[in-house]
């Protein structure tokens, strides 16, 4: 287990081979043999891609089709230049990571693809693919969130789930907050008409039937995030936030640094309006488990 672990500290690269063997003609079969290699991984080898079934916990939902099919025209020339990684699944294989060029070589008219053969458990399968598509920038926003949640409802903590996959935990809850919203809503931001700054914006309105409209607005206009936070406050029935000049308001240079700090601590939105000797301080938190968190950071600061 500890060495799976580092392989993911590491990156993807630390599961794949660096060198994938020359491809093998179109049309061979060959035997799904190899000598393992030292991390328990065999080296690359050719398997027909019809006994490669996707990964069942593949995160990605959404596949662009002309996206797949500028991969397939480039695997058609070039063939495949990394290996997918595949677990051995009674007598066939199952993806763990690879899906996109899995798809892009049966559309190529490829018989076998490259392979790396990996001992994987069924509780690293999202983990693994799920850092595959972070660092690739493949998922969008609510895919995301429900990876998120997926790691979370397996027993990690936000905090964890965020050193699993190389974000901050302040980026996992403010996208698992994402699914807070209705399902239309949600594919409004798998679709890309929404960015996930609107549908921030959305979850501030309380009342469906408002956040609809709001919703119309957004899209019908084309609004920007900050116009959308302006309509927010509106129709959640706060008023709209003052303009100010860059330096209006602007805090001194060493309560400036102070905030900082304490975003850095808290990992959080941390707002300071006032001065030195009077004002007031904002913590942002999302959820029972970052109040809590956020609570015993502050009371073991005060304890000691």
């Amino acid at each position: 287990m500890t060495m799976r672990r580092n392989a993911l500290g590491r990156g993807l690269g630390a599961l794949i081979p660096s060198a994938p063997p020359p491809a093998a003609p179109a049309g061979a079969t060959p035997t799904p043999s190899a000598a393992p290699a030292p991390d328990g991984a065999s080296a690359p080898l050719e398997l027909p891609v019809d006994r490669i079934a996707p990964n069942p916990q593949q995160p990605r939902r959404r596949f662009d089709e002309a996206e797949l099919a500028r991969l397939a025209a480039s695997i058609g020339r070039h063939g495949v230049l990394q290996p997918v990684v595949v677990r051995e699944r009674e007598g066939r294989y199952e993806l763990v990571v690879g899906e996109r060029r899995w798809r892009a070589s049966q559309l190529a008219g490829r018989r076998t693809i490259p392979a790396v053969v990996k001992d994987v458990s069924a509780p690293e399968l999202l983990e693994l693919a799920l850092v595959e598509n972070v660092q690739r920038h493949d998922l969008n926003p609510i895919e995301l969130a429900l990876a998120f949640r997926a790691l979370a409802d397996a027993g990690a903590t936000q905090e964890e789930v965020g050193r699993k996959v190389g974000v901050d935990r302040s980026t996992v809850a403010n996208h698992l907050r994402l699914l807070e919203l209705p399902r239309e809503l949600q594919a409004d931001v798998e679709a890309g008409a929404l960015t996930a700054g609107h549908a921030k914006a959305l979850l501030q309105v309380a009342s469906p039937e408002r956040r609809r409209q709001l919703r119309d607005r957004i899209v019908e206009g084309g609004l920007s995030v900050r116009a959308a936070e302006e309509l927010a406050r509106s129709y959640a029935g706060a008023a709209p936030a003052r303009r100010r000049s860059p330096r209006a308001g602007a805090l001194d240079p060493d309560l400036a640094q102070l905030v900082a700090r304490l975003r850095d601590r808290l990992q959080t939105k941390v707002r300071l309006a006032g001065d030195a000797r009077r004002g007031k301080l904002e913590i942002d938190y999302y959820g029972a488990e970052e109040l809590q968190r956020l609570a015993g950071l502050l009371l073991d600061g005060a304890a000691r």
